[in-house]
């Protein structure tokens, strides 16, 4: 069995393709912050231990748990665990951004530098990366989560050159809108963190909370379920030539393909147009 560590399980993307790669014969490692969690994914007959990527001494424990436990040999790393800060930029403290890059970038880094070892070791390896189409273009007032995610392309891109030479391989998945508990998660985060009466967006806020606290909680058209994702990822894992990128979703082909088309300031007047539509 072809052990497979994930991260960012208690929900969504996450934990439905830790089931999906559990049915599918591989023996799945699914990691979440909250020890809640662990246990119910537990009861679900997977092997789990708790991971919280904000803390290095959450990730150096649970990776001594993952080699003892898999006897030293893993076949593959899919970073998933992530969330968004909504705000503008110039509402984002340092500490806020910071926190936003501690968990979807720097979490990430160290853990995939204690994998690669074990990898290089035995001689192979996955690791997929789970980006955004915010990794390849922007939106207003998603700056921390844009930030995160352009630079995980960048750093991605990197490790995949500098591990040509090895059996190792390296993807990113790129989804669009994906069903899970995200945009609720997000909205918490924007509530609790976000002065919304001392900001000089206050009026756009005040629109967007409205809309979000009354909205009909029903998906958009573009928006598909987690089994995309883990169509990509099970290709990934199991194509002697994994992509470097996978794009899920409508919207992900769309701004991929204006992304190559468009100039920079047509791209711009776009995205706004996109961002003016969200926010009435």
């Amino acid at each position: 069995m072809k052990t497979v560590l994930i991260t960012g399980c208690s929900s969504g993307i996450g934990y439905h393709v830790a089931l999906g790669l559990q049915q599918r014969g591989y023996r799945v490692i699914a990691t979440a912050r909250q020890l809640k969690d662990v246990e119910r994914l537990k009861q679900l007959g997977l092997e789990s231990t708790q991971l919280d990527l904000e803390r290095s001494e959450s990730i150096q424990q649970a990776m001594d748990w993952v080699e003892a436990n898999s006897g030293g040999e893993l076949f593959a790393l899919f970073n998933n665990g992530a969330y968004g800060q909504p705000g503008a930029i110039e509402d984002l403290s340092r500490d806020l951004l910071r926190k936003q890059l501690e968990t979807n970038l720097l979490g990430w880094h160290e853990l995939t530098c204690r994998v690669l070892p074990l990898m290089r070791r035995q001689g192979y390896g996955r690791i997929i990366q789970n980006s955004s189409v915010l990794g390849l273009i922007t939106l207003r007032f998603r700056g921390a989560y844009n930030t995160s995610k352009f630079a995980l392309e960048g750093y991605t891109d990197t490790l995949r050159q500098e591990l040509s030479d090895t059996n190792i391989h390296v993807s990113l998945i790129e989804p669009g809108p994906v069903r899970s508990r995200f945009r609720e998660n997000a909205f918490k985060a924007f509530r609790d963190n976000i002065d919304v009466k001392s900001s000089q967006h206050r009026e756009i806020y005040e629109k967007v909370v409205l809309r979000l606290s009354s909205e009909d909680k029903g998906d958009d058209p573009f928006t598909l379920g987690p089994d995309a994702v883990l169509h990509k990822v099970i290709h990934a894992l199991e194509s002697k030539r994994p992509k470097p990128r996978y794009y899920v979703t409508l919207p992900t082909y769309l701004f991929g393909f204006l992304r190559r088309l468009l100039s920079t300031r047509m791209l711009d007047r776009v995205m706004l147009r996109v961002s003016s539509s969200e926010h009435k």
